[in-house]
């Protein structure tokens, strides 16, 4: 026997009569799961997901996680993480962080201000990017962003979020650091995220001329 179209799911009594019993049953139960199953699964409504960090997308230069050369460096550092106050950003730094707030107010977002401890965090990272040789937000160890936040003593917060950058040769690198991450989708999310309150930058230079800049931000 043939049939054009399909049968539809009250099958006709003929049907039912030429199928046995259990078979019929079966086809029923069949059709009726599937049928519940899409209704309950319409009626799912995805939870909203923070972006905790951006992996970044777009130029491979200068966003696109990596591994960098050891031998660029080992040279000495210019200077220490833990050489220069927390409270006030170096000169890179403050560049990147008042790029960063006017992209915000542009964008209609309250500006984000200054925090000591994101500072601490975001500058050790970028030292050791620099001194380990590699372009992450996991350390080689393993540690991702929310375990170095709980290594700095931030230990509530209900999202945070971060932002990498490498650059050399450039005359304001803080400035060229927040112009590439508008331009990447992540990274740009997580500027324009209109939760966050307080940021810091972190920027550590090698004795070659390489910058490494690290931006965190946080909702607590």
């Amino acid at each position: 026997m043939k049939f054009s179209k399909l049968i539809p799911f009250r099958a006709p009594t003929r049907f039912l009569q030429l199928v046995p019993a259990s078979i019929s049953f079966a086809v029923l139960l069949v059709v009726f799961l599937s049928l519940e199953g899409n209704v309950l699964a319409q009626n799912i409504q995805p939870r909203p997901v923070a972006r905790l960090m951006s992996d970044p997308v777009n130029d491979v230069r200068y966003s696109r996680p990596r591994r960098v050369a050891l031998a660029e460096n080992r040279s000495a550092p210019t200077a220490s993480a833990a050489e220069v106050s927390f409270e006030s950003p170096t000169e890179i730094e403050r560049r990147a962080f008042d790029q960063t707030n006017v992209m915000r107010v542009k964008n209609g977002l309250a500006p984000v201000v200054w925090d000591p401890q994101l500072c601490r965090m975001a500058r050790a990272h970028s030292e050791r990017m620099a001194s380990l040789g590699f372009f992450d937000h996991a350390t080689p160890e393993g540690s991702k962003l929310k375990d170095r936040a709980h290594e700095n003593g931030i230990l509530h917060f209900r999202v945070i979020a971060e932002n990498i950058a490498y650059n050399k040769g450039h005359d304001d690198p803080g400035g060229f650091a927040v112009e590439r991450w508008m331009i990447s989708a992540g990274h740009r999310a997580n500027i324009l995220y209109v939760g966050f309150q307080a940021s810091a930058i972190g920027s550590y230079v090698s004795a070659d001329g390489s910058h490494y800049l690290t931006q965190v931000f946080i909702a607590r």
